[in-house]
C-alpha cells in the first residue's frame, strides 16, 4: 500500500498580519507551522500502513523553507518526502496547485491513495484535495472522519455531512480529505527526529513535472487575490438585566425596528 499525503506550510494564525497597503499577508517574520488538519491525514495513513504494510509519502509546494514542514511529518513518522519548488510555482492558486500535486502523484507511480486534510488554515477553501481528484480523474471522499476499512482494492469510509454522516465505498486509487475526528496526530519520536535530520529530500520543479508554464503558478491560474483587508468592526451594545419575559421582548421589539428600516 503506498500512501501520498499532501501537506501544506501555513503562517501561524495567531501572528497573522496584513499589509494595508499592498493588501497582502505579510508573511516576513511571520513563524510558519505544519497546516494543522494535515497532521489528521498524516496520522490516517500512517496508521493503515503500520496495519497493511507499505510507505507513506509526504509532498508540498512552496518554497525551499517549506522542506521544514516534510521534516517535521518525517519526525512523525512518514516514511519519505518529496518538495516540489520552482519560482514558475509562485502565486498559485487552487487550481494550479492541484495540477501540480497531481503531477507528481502521477510521475511517483503506482500511489493507491492520496490523504490532504480537510483544508488549510490560511486559505480555508477545502478546494485542494478535490482539486487533486479531478486532475487525476480519480474518485473522491471528502470530509473523512473514520476510515472504516481500507483494503488493497477498496476504501470504506465515513463521510461527515450536516446532520450525520454518509457512508462510501470506492474502488481505489482514491483521494480523501481527513477531518479532526479521525484520529489523535502522534508526536514526533526522536528516531524519527534523527531520520528527518539526515534524509536527503529531493526537490521536483516544473521542468521535472513535465509542465508548462501556463499550467502553474500564477499564469496557471484562473483565480487572483485582489486584496487582502481586515473589516471594520464596532465595538458597541447594551446590557439589559430583568426577567426573562421582559428581556424577551426586548430583544423582538429590537429585532422588529431592525427589520423595518
Amino acid at each position: 500500500m503506498r500512501i501520498v499525503v499532501a501537506v501544506k506550510q501555513v503562517p501561524d494564525t495567531s501572528e497573522v498580519r496584513i499589509d494595508e497597503e499592498r493588501g497582502t499577508l505579510i508573511r516576513e517574520g511571520v513563524p510558519s507551522i505544519l497546516n494543522p488538519f494535515d497532521e489528521y491525514a498524516l496520522e490516517e495513513a500512517m496508521r493503515w500502513r503500520d496495519e497493511l504494510g507499505g510507505s507513506v509519502t509526504v509532498v508540498t509546494m512552496g518554497p525551499p523553507q517549506a522542506e521544514a514542514v516534510l521534516r517535521e511529518a518525517v519526525s512523525m513518522g512518514a516514511d519519505d518526502a518529496l518538495l516540489l519548488s520552482d519560482r514558475a510555482f509562485a502565486g498559485a492558486d487552487t487550481w494550479a496547485t492541484s495540477h501540480t500535486l497531481a503531477r507528481a502523484v502521477v510521475k511517483m507511480g503506482d500511489v493507491d491513495v492520496v490523504m490532504t486534510g480537510k483544508q488549510a488554515i490560511d486559505g480555508d477553501t477545502a478546494q485542494t484535495g478535490p482539486g487533486i481528484a479531478a486532475s487525476l480523474d480519480w474518485p473522491q471522499i471528502t470530509f473523512v472522519g473514520r476510515v472504516r476499512e481500507l483494503t488493497q482494492d477498496s476504501i470504506t469510509a465515513e463521510r461527515y455531512v450536516e446532520g450525520g454522516c454518509e457512508v462510501i465505498r470506492s474502488s481505489l486509487p482514491v483521494v480523501i480529505t481527513v477531518l479532526k475526528d479521525a484520529n489523535t496526530p502522534r508526536l514526533p519520536s526522536l528516531r524519527g527526529k534523527m531520520k528527518a535530520r539526515k534524509m536527503e529530500i529531493p526537490v521536483w520543479g516544473m521542468h521535472d513535472l513535465g509542465l508548462s508554464p501556463d499550467e502553474v503558478g500564477l499564469d496557471g491560474s484562473p483565480t487572483r487575490v485582489v486584496r487582502i483587508m481586515t473589516p471594520e468592526t464596532s465595538a458597541c451594545g447594551e446590557i439589559h438585566r430583568g426577567e426573562p419575559g421582559e428581556l424577551a421582548k426586548l430583544i423582538a421589539d429590537y429585532l422588529l425596528g431592525k427589520e423595518g428600516e
